[in-house]
C-alpha cells in the first residue's frame, strides 16, 4: 500500500476549506470570556495609540504657531502618555492569549491523542508511525502561534485599520484618498500568490512527514541496519528526503517573502504621494504641515496593520495545511466501537462459539471464510498451522480487534459486538510473541493491566512466572527503571514481565501467542508450572510453533486454508497422520 511508504507524499483530498478554521475556532469558544477582554484591551490600546498624531498634529498647527510653549510640553506628556499605556495593554493582552493559545492547543492535542487511541489496529497496519507522530507532535506545535495569538491579532489589526482610516479621513479626506489608492496594487500581489503559497506549504508539510517518518523507522531499525552495514545507503535515503523538504521549505519560502517587500514599496510610494500631493494643495488652505504630518504618521500605520495581516495570512495559510492533516486524523473512523445500545459484558465463564466467521483486513482476500466452532469454558484451545494461515487473526478477533466481514462470535451465548469494548476486553488477558515494556518501572509494568494491585499481589505474579529472582537481583529491584521497549533487558525476560502482567490482570479468558518463543527451554520448563496456574478454570487460546508447548492442550485445532482442517487432542491428530502429524514429525526430527 503506496501510504504505508515514507518516501510517499500524503494527499489532501479536498482544497482549502473554510470548515477547518470553524472547527479550530470551536476550540476558541471554550475561553471566549478571556478572548473578549482580550479584545477589548487589544482595542482600547489601538485607540489610545492612535491619538498621538492627533497631539502632533495640533502642536504644528497651533501651539507652535502661538508660541505656547506650556501647552507644547503638555501634548508631548500625552503623546508618551498614550504610547505608554498602548504598550502596557498590549502586554497585558499579549500575557492572556499567550495562556489561552497555549490551554487551546493542549485541548487540541489531548482531543486528538484519545482519539488515536481509539482507532482500530488497521488504521495502524497501513501508516507508518512516524507519520502518525508528527501529526501530534510537530503539527500542532506549528498551530501553536495561530492559536496562541494569531486569531486576535488578526481580528485586532482589522479593527487597527478601520480605527485609522477614520483617524485619516478625519485629518484629511483629500489625503486620506491617497493613501486608499495603493490598496489595489496590494490586493493583486496577495490574489496571485495566495494559491501557489498555500500549495507549498502544503508540500513542507508532506516532505517533513516523509523525513520524520525516516528518522522514527531508522530509530527504530538500527541494530537490523547496522548488523547489515545499511548505513551509507540508509544516510543516502535521508540526504535525499533531507534535501526534498530544504527545497520544499525554500520555494515555501519564496513566495511568503514576496509580500511584504510589495507592502514596503506601496508604502514608500504612497508617503511620497502624501508629500507631493500637500505640496500641490498646501497653498489652498485646505492642507496644513500638520496635517501633511499627521497624515504621514497615520500612512505608515495604516499599511502596518496590512503587513501584519499579510503575515498572518502566511501564518494562517500554513497553519490551515496543518490543520487539515490534524482534523483529517481525527475524522478518521474508529470502526471499532460501542454500538449506541451496548450493553456491559457480564461475567465471562468462559464458552466462546465461532459461527461461520468470514474476515479480510481492509479490501483484500478473505483470510477465513465461514469458520465455526466451540470453546467450553475452561478448555485450551491450542491454533497451529503455516505462517500466515490466520492464527493471530482468530484470537485478535475474539477480542474485538477487528469487525468481522460475516458471521458471528458469542462468548456464553452473547453476541460480542453487541457489549461495550472495555467490559470484554477487561476480562480478557492477551499475551503477545512482541512483548511491550513501557518506560517506568518494572513494578509499573507488571500492573500495567491492573492498576489498583498492591505490590504484594505484583510481586506474587512475577514468582509465579519464574522472574521474581532476576528482579530482585536488580539494583533497584522491582523500582528499576527501564526504558522504553525495555532496553537492556533481554526478550525472555521482556515476555517474562509481560507474563507476571497478564496473570496479575486475571482474565476470564487467555490468549497467549508465542508467548513463550523468546524463552530458553529450561526457562519455559519453569514457567510451565505458571502457564498451568493461569490456564487452570480459564478458557485459553494458545498460537505456538513450539508443538511441545501444546501437546497438554484439550484441543488442537490445524488453520489452513482459510478454515480449520484438523481438530481434536494430540494423540487423536497423531493417530490421523495428517497436517498436524506433518508438523509435529518434522519438528521432532
Amino acid at each position: 500500500m503506496a501510504r504505508n511508504k515514507f518516501d510517499i507524499d500524503e494527499t489532501l483530498e479536498t482544497p482549502f476549506d473554510i470548515r477547518h478554521l470553524k472547527r479550530a475556532l470551536v476550540y476558541c469558544g471554550r475561553y471566549k470570556g478571556k478572548i473578549f477582554l482580550s479584545l477589548t484591551l487589544s482595542a482600547v490600546a489601538a485607540i489610545v495609540g492612535l491619538l498621538a498624531p492627533l497631539f502632533s498634529q495640533y502642536a504644528l498647527d497651533v501651539s507652535l504657531p502661538e508660541g505656547n510653549i506650556p501647552q507644547i510640553i503638555i501634548l508631548g506628556a500625552l503623546m508618551l502618555a498614550s504610547i505608554v499605556i498602548s504598550v502596557l495593554l498590549s502586554a497585558k493582552r499579549s500575557r492572556i492569549m499567550t495562556k489561552v493559545g497555549q490551554d487551546i492547543v493542549y485541548d487540541i492535542r489531548k482531543d486528538l491523542f484519545e482519539h488515536l487511541q481509539k482507532l482500530p489496529f488497521e488504521y495502524y497496519d497501513s501508516r507508518p508511525h512516524g507519520k502518525i507522530l508528527v501529526r501530534v507532535i510537530n503539527y500542532i506545535n506549528s498551530i501553536s502561534d495561530l492559536m496562541t495569538d494569531g486569531i486576535i491579532k488578526f481580528i485586532l489589526e482589522i479593527f487597527n485599520l478601520i480605527f485609522i482610516m477614520i483617524f485619516m479621513f478625519f485629518v484629511s479626506w483629500q489625503l486620506a484618498l491617497v493613501v486608499i489608492c495603493g490598496l489595489p496594487v496590494f490586493a493583486v500581489v496577495m490574489l496571485l500568490i495566495k494559491n501557489k503559497q498555500r500549495k507549498a506549504w502544503q508540500q513542507v508539510s508532506n516532505k517533513s512527514s516523509n523525513l520524520n517518518a525516516y528518522i522514527h523507522e531508522s530509530i527504530v531499525g538500527t541494530k537490523v541496519t547496522q548488523m547489515f552495514t545499511r548505513e551509507e545507503v540508509n544516510a543516502e535515503i535521508f540526504d535525499k528526503l533531507q534535501n526534498n523538504y530544504r527545497k520544499s521549505w525554500m520555494r515555501a519560502v519564496t513566495f511568503s517573502n514576496l509580500v511584504w517587500p510589495t507592502v514596503d514599496n506601496v508604502s514608500i510610494w504612497v508617503r511620497g504621494a502624501i508629500f507631493i500631493t500637500g505640496l500641490l494643495v498646501f497653498g489652498t488652505g485646505t492642507v496644513s504641515l500638520g496635517n501633511i504630518i499627521a497624515m504621514c504618521s497615520y500612512a505608515s500605520r495604516f499599511w502596518q496593520p496590512l503587513l501584519n495581516l499579510s503575515n498572518l495570512m502566511n501564518t494562517f495559510i500554513n497553519a490551515v495545511s496543518y490543520l487539515e492533516r490534524i482534523f483529517e486524523t481525527m475524522d478518521e473512523p474508529v470502526s471499532v466501537c460501542d454500538k449506541e445500545d451496548a450493553k456491559e459484558m457480564p461475567e465471562i465463564k468462559g464458552e466462546v462459539s465461532f459461527n461461520n466467521v468470514t474476515f479480510a483486513y481492509e479490501t483484500g482476500p478473505n483470510i477465513l471464510e465461514n469458520l465455526s466452532f466451540t470453546a467450553k469454558a475452561g478448555e485450551s484451545i491450542a491454533l497451529v498451522g503455516p505462517t500466515g494461515a490466520g492464527k493471530t487473526t482468530i484470537v485478535s478477533l475474539l477480542s474485538r480487534f477487528y469487525n468481522l466481514s460475516g458471521g458471528e462470535i458469542d462468548i456464553d451465548g452473547t453476541d460480542i459486538s453487541s457489549v461495550t469494548l472495555h467490559s470484554l476486553r477487561s476480562q480478557m488477558g492477551i499475551m503477545l510473541q512482541d512483548s511491550f515494556i513501557f518506560s517506568g518501572t518494572i513494578m509499573e509494568n507488571i500492573k500495567y493491566g491492573k492498576l489498583d494491585a498492591t505490590d504484594e499481589e505484583a510481586m506474587e505474579a512475577a514468582k509465579i512466572v519464574g522472574v521474581d529472582e532476576f528482579i530482585s537481583s536488580l539494583p533497584n529491584g522491582y523500582y528499576t527503571e527501564v526504558n522504553e521497549r525495555g532496553s537492556g533487558l533481554s526478550q525472555g525476560q521482556k515476555q517474562l514481565i509481560s507474563f507476571a502482567r497478564t496473570i496479575l490482570a486475571d482474565p476470564k479468558i487467555l490468549v497467549l501467542d508465542e508467548a513463550t518463543s523468546s524463552i530458553d527451554a529450561k526457562t519455559e520448563r519453569y514457567l510451565q508450572r505458571g502457564i498451568d496456574h493461569l490456564l487452570k478454570g480459564r478458557t485459553s487460546f494458545i498460537i505456538a510453533h513450539r508443538l511441545s508447548t501444546i501437546r497438554n492442550c484439550d484441543k488442537i485445532m490445524y488453520i489452513s486454508n482459510k478454515g480449520i482442517t484438523e481438530c481434536g487432542s494430540h494423540d487423536s491428530l497423531i493417530e490421523k497422520k495428517g497436517d498436524y502429524y506433518k508438523l509435529y514429525t518434522s519438528q521432532a526430527i
